[in-house]
């Protein structure tokens, strides 16, 4: 794998694209929002509004009419609007807007908001769908009895996993991030599983990319909802129970080599890294019980420390922690910076979901 070349994240821009908008705000149904969608990200109510900031983040409803509305405040993130399984508008960085899908036919719709890539500077707010004249939101969708809690860094984001040229500047890096397709996403809804996607790209277990920003690592983010409000800790509503958590960190920690200055050697490196890794094993098996299966990611330069931490779980008496040696045959890493392409996406998620069926998962 070209661990060398894969860059860490970047800025932002403003367009809308799909079906027309207006910027006229509209208000939400009176049953308030969190009642009327189903989500099941990282999300916490302000108000009238749901805040959010982790990518993939995702809002399901049912509206019935020939139109539908979709409000929020956002200036940084991008969105797919899909309606009845089909996307119908991707908008761009779309700002405090109501935009608008008309034209249905009579008749109930599903609607589905997907946030497609990572902004974790900013707060994301969505105020909920509207029916147009004379239609109505219905009851929210049911949860899925399913569910897959992703860890990971930009390769589980699906930082510019649409891009047709690795050579990306920063527009082009949003522009082409998605991350309803990245193998995270696929293979939950592969197997008919609510999902998150925890992701926060540069972000390693104990060293981010290139030695960058070494006050923080992924572990400082991991608790929070709005990932730009430090000490922000989101609470579990009680609904967030997954059968399966995947970790895939430490690409960023080991990619790069040890820069002058950083209070690092390989081996210190290597032995915080294991002893980090271990922590945060036991602190999700704390938080979800012992019936989660939690899949530690393999792969490069850390598969065997990742090998070392697991099989000391399972000789302490934790046999539901396996891990994954992801295989990187074929892919093309066509994606920005080398990262995966949406083929690769689609690759990995077909092998994790072959993997998973040899697994006791408890769903």
């Amino acid at each position: 794998m070209p661990w060398l070349r894969m860059l860490a994240a970047s800025a932002v821009s403003t367009l809308l694209i799909g079906a027309s908008a207006v910027t006229t705000a509209a208000a939400p149904d009176h049953r308030g929002v969190r009642d009327s969608v189903h989500t099941a990200g990282r999300v916490t109510a302000a108000g009238d509004v749901l805040q959010y900031s982790w990518p993939g983040v995702y809002f399901e409803g049912r509206v019935r009419g020939t139109g539908v509305g979709v409000v929020l405040d956002d200036p940084a993130a991008d969105y797919d609007v899909q309606v009845d399984g089909a996307t119908v508008a991707t908008l761009v960085t779309p700002g405090r807007t109501t935009h608008w899908v008309r034209g249905l036919r009579e008749g109930v719709h599903t609607v589905r908001l997907v946030k497609r890539n990572d902004t974790p500077w900013s707060t994301s707010s969505f105020g909920g769908f509207v029916a147009a004249p004379g239609g109505a939101v219905l009851a929210r969708p049911a949860a899925r009895s399913r569910q897959i809690e992703f860890i990971g860094d930009s390769l589980t984001v699906g930082y510019g996993n649409l891009s047709t040229s690795r050579d990306c500047d920063s527009e082009q890096l949003r522009r082409t991030t998605n991350a309803d397709v990245s193998y995270g996403a696929l293979t939950a809804r592969g197997l008919g599983a609510d999902y998150q996607i925890n992701a926060y790209s540069g972000q390693g277990m104990v060293r981010n990319y290139n030695g960058g920003s070494p006050e923080v690592n992924y572990r400082t983010f991991y608790d929070r909802a709005l990932l730009n409000v430090p000490g922000d800790v989101w609470h579990n509503p009680g609904t967030w129970r997954p059968g399966l958590v995947v970790v895939h960190l430490g690409t960023n920690d080991f990619s790069t080599p040890v820069n002058p200055g950083e209070p690092w050697t390989e081996e210190s490196l290597a032995a915080a890294y294991r002893s980090a890794y271990s922590g945060f094993l036991e602190k999700l098996r704390k938080r979800y019980g012992a019936a989660t299966t939690i899949l530690a990611v393999g792969t490069g330069p850390f598969a065997g420390h990742v090998e070392h931490v697991v099989r000391e779980r399972n000789s302490a008496g934790d046999r539901r922690v396996r891990t994954w040696p992801l295989d990187t045959t074929g892919l093309d890493h066509a994606g920005c910076h080398w990262h995966y392409s949406a083929r690769d996406h689609r690759l990995l998620a077909d092998r994790l979901t072959a993997f998973l069926a040899d697994l006791p998962i408890r769903w």
